[in-house]
């Protein structure tokens, strides 16, 4: 027997039951505005943004037209957003993309995109934490003459993150929300600090000039640059969270996209004014990270600079912050649907949190981090384990996962529609939605077919098939989870997407004579 997961009415019939008590739902009116804002924005780790993926992207692809990407890059994204919006007013669910996807494109599908999401937000969170560790030891070396192993600053944020993940949503949004509003002052300081002091070409506009974008290297470029747009699309993560999801989400969703296109947009030219666009792509392969770094020195002191290596560490453990809350409630939202272990479907206390998703993104964190820490066989300030194995490798392997998911999420805003018989009064989001897939699985091509380019690996290594493999993997887990639910149990796979939904549609058979 099969149902089909977006009709209220039969889940009705088949006695859908998801809700158990009020643990099975998360607290509502946690987040406004600006909480849910702050929490998106945090993943999108502006400081390590700047000071990491840009210099990289000019060093290894050598393309001085970085800030105009990230012009193409919002407007697909926005284009995107569109559908990805009107759906949010539609589905209130902590498990976003795959519950989109399940009410768009079927509860199997559904299924899968839950396993891929679950892996990707996790490899994403994971990744950050060998950059951390790199960091904060290097502060240690720096400042306090200590030698200090990467991994053990790493674990003890992994276990703070985990603790905060326990406590009301609200609360992390505001020691999210202090953090980045400083990064972000501290980035638009250099930012006017660079056009005060251009280099000698003055304030070239070079870099937004299309012609900077030819080559072969534009598509593995593209696929940088849009890691670090990742954390918009978590807003309908936060959706029950909120009072008024259907105006709050899509807003913010539009705010987000369209101040991280901007922002990133105007800072990455800043850069190319302060190196000079002919020297950009020569000085970023000369200091890596350290280029922003230089720049300010420079320009605006020691003093500054100190402050912002200081920030550069705590944006990333902002966006740890971040991305753990969101593991968190797919793992929560898969538990209320019978993706997962019922208890990954309860909150916890009078936190409202979802305890038992926080604590299975911790323990996979400490796991993996003890993982390469053990396989660390160089001398200690070595990058190589840190930053160019767990932070590179996962980082990429996460960011593969969800461009997959925001093409699905494309296709099913387009079924979703067709289904309901509103495809004429949604002609113009169709449209948006569709062309944004294509764009989107686009990039996820070139991510997959320049893959070796992007981890810094060889093309005839095994990780140019290895890592992008585990993506596929987690697809086909999640497929045959959900194909064996729908012929065993299609009662739970009918739950697929619904989410506190089939609560509601609980009490309604209930008052029902």
């Amino acid at each position: 027997m099969t149902t089909d997961s977006s009709s209220p009415s039969r889940a009705a019939a088949d006695g859908i039951s998801t809700f158990k008590g009020q643990e099975r739902a998360l607290r509502a009116d946690r987040l406004g505005t600006g909480g849910l804002l702050l929490s998106v924005l945090a993943a999108t780790a502006p400081l390590m943004v700047v000071a990491g993926v840009m210099p990289t992207t000019f060093a290894v692809m050598g393309i001085v037209g970085q800030p105009l990407l990230f012009v193409v890059l919002g407007v697909v994204l926005v284009l995107f957003g569109i559908g990805y919006a009107e759906m949010s007013r539609h589905v209130h669910n902590a498990g976003a993309f795959y519950a989109y996807i399940s009410r768009g494109l079927g509860g199997t599908a559904g299924a899968g995109a839950a396993m891929v999401a679950l892996v990707a937000y996790n490899a994403l969170q994971v990744g950050i934490y060998g950059i951390f560790g790199f960091e904060v030891s290097g502060l240690f070396a720096t400042y306090a003459d200590l030698s200090v192993a990467w991994w053990i600053p790493s674990i003890v944020a992994a276990l703070v993150v985990g603790a905060l993940g326990w406590l009301k949503i609200d609360v992390n949004a505001r020691v999210l929300g202090v953090l980045l509003i400083i990064e972000v002052a501290l980035v638009v300081i250099f930012d006017i600090a660079a056009v005060a002091d251009p280099a000698k070409e003055g304030l070239s506009l070079h870099a937004f000039n299309p012609d900077t974008l030819s080559g072969a290297g534009v598509g593995t470029a593209l696929c940088f640059c849009i890691a670090a747009f990742l954390g918009f699309e978590q807003a309908p993560v936060y959706a029950e969270e909120t009072s008024r999801p259907h105006i709050l989400v899509p807003r913010v969703m539009f705010l987000a996209v369209g101040g991280v296109a901007v922002f990133f947009a105007l800072s990455s030219w800043a850069l190319t004014v302060a190196a000079g666009p002919s020297a950009i792509v020569g000085e970023s392969q000369k200091q890596s990270a350290g280029l922003l770094f230089s720049l300010t020195e420079s320009r605006l002191g020691g003093t500054f600079t100190d402050v912002l290596h200081v920030l550069f560490v705590t944006g990333m453990f902002a966006a740890l912050l971040s991305f753990h809350n969101v593991v968190a409630r797919y793992a929560f939202a898969m538990g209320r649907e019978g993706l997962l272990p019922a208890a990954f479907g309860r909150t916890t206390g009078t936190s409202g949190a979802p305890g038992t998703g926080s604590l299975l993104q911790t323990t996979v964190a400490v796991l993996v981090v003890a993982a390469f820490a053990i396989a660390d066989d160089k001398p200690a300030g070595d990058p190589t384990e840190p930053v160019l194995h767990l932070f590179t490798w996962f980082g990429n392997i996460g960011a593969l996962g969800v461009i997959l998911l925001m093409a699905a999420a494309s296709a099913s805003v387009v079924a979703f529609f067709v289904r309901r018989g509103a495809a004429g009064a949604q002609a113009w989001r169709l449209a948006t939605s569709t062309l944004a897939g294509l764009a989107l699985l686009v990039i996820a091509v070139y991510t997959v077919k320049d893959f070796d380019v992007l981890v810094g690996a060889g093309p005839d290594s095994s990780l140019s098939w290895a890592l992008p493999g585990i993506i596929g993997l987690a697809l086909v887990a999640g497929l045959v989870q959900g194909l064996v639910l729908r012929a065993r149990n299609p009662r739970a796979h009918a739950r697929i997407g619904l989410g506190n939904e089939a609560f509601q549609l609980d009490k309604a058979a209930e008052r029902t004579p």
